[in-house]
Parts: structure tokens; sequence; C-alpha cells
């Protein structure tokens, strides 16, 4: 059933369950590395280094790069954009999961359980 009532959109960017993580991730933290980003979602070098980019290029990421010691390395952190594109991205799921429920509460067309 579609209702006139207005819900905010999921973020295609940030549909995606690896960018969805790692700004999820940037969100309870002022900074992370980029090999702790890699780890935490489980994935390549090449691919943490694609899915940082395509979010720098949103302008939802900074990229800093600096060095320890002699070796090079790369912090990422969320921006204020970042941080309301996820916001609003989690109230659209939200959204979602609370029009569901409701929808399987008002005794609709549903299955049994």
């Amino acid at each position: 059933m579609v209702t006139g009532e207005s819900h905010p959109a999921l973020d295609r960017e940030l549909h995606h369950p690896t960018r969805l993580a790692l700004v999820a991730y940037l969100s309870a933290s002022t900074e992370a590395e980029f090999g702790v980003l890699r780890d935490y979602c489980g994935i390549s070098d090449s691919v943490t280094s694609k899915t940082v980019s395509a979010l720098e290029k949103l302008a939802y990421v900074h990229v800093r790069k600096g060095y320890v010691g002699k070796r090079p390395r790369t912090w990422v952190s969320l921006t204020p954009r970042g941080r309301t594109a996820l916001g609003t991205h989690l109230a659209a799921l939200e959204a979602i999961v609370t029009a569901a429920r409701t929808a399987g509460g008002a005794g609709g067309a549903g299955g049994t359980a």
C-alpha cells in the first residue's frame, strides 16, 4: 500500500555494504588508519583504496597522508557531509523497518509465521 507519507531516500552511494560499513566505522572515531579500515571491512588493499577514493570524490571522507617513522601511512576521517549522508541513509533504513513492522502487525496479506 502506498501512502502520502514521505520517507528519506536511501543514499545510493552508501547502499553498498562495504561503503556503509566503512562510513559507519568512521562515524564512531575521529579518524582511522587505512589498514584498520581494511581489516575491519575484511577486504583487500585494492578494494579499500577504491572504496575510500569513491567516498572521497563524494566528499564523504577526508584522506590525510603522512609518515610513521619512514613508513607512509594513510588516515581517513568522516566529513560533516558524510556524517549527514549516513544519518539520512540510516533514517531511511529505519523507516523501511518501521513500515515493514507496521504492515506485518496490521494483519495484512502476509503469510503466517
